[in-house]
């Protein structure tokens, strides 16, 4: 059996909020990103994150302030790399528009 290389598995299961936010395509930029977060302007399940490296995990719910406005989005996934914005979309499930 072919052994996993360390940190695959934890990879698939986490993501820094920063890379998160930038995979999504919530922010141009993974730089724009963690002084997004490094400002105060997102919460992880309600409570206020200041670390852009915090892990988010499926299921969080994040609420991000973003040019005046308010964006609650509930992580449904990850990316290992930044693609379209079709391939965004599926990265999370935006509870504003949801009619839950």
């Amino acid at each position: 059996t072919a052994r996993r290389p360390e940190g695959i598995r934890e990879q698939l299961e986490r993501q820094r909020l920063d890379k998160w936010l930038w995979h999504a395509r919530v922010v141009k930029a993974r730089t724009s990103a963690a002084a997004l977060v490094g400002a105060g302007h997102v919460r992880i399940n309600g409570v206020r994150e200041k670390a852009p490296g915090h892990a988010v995990k499926v299921g969080d719910v994040l609420t991000i302030a973003l040019d005046r406005n308010v964006r609650i989005l509930k992580v449904a996934g990850f990316s290992e790399r930044r693609g379209d914005a079709a391939a965004a979309r599926v990265l999370y499930e935006d509870l504003q528009n949801s009619k839950e």
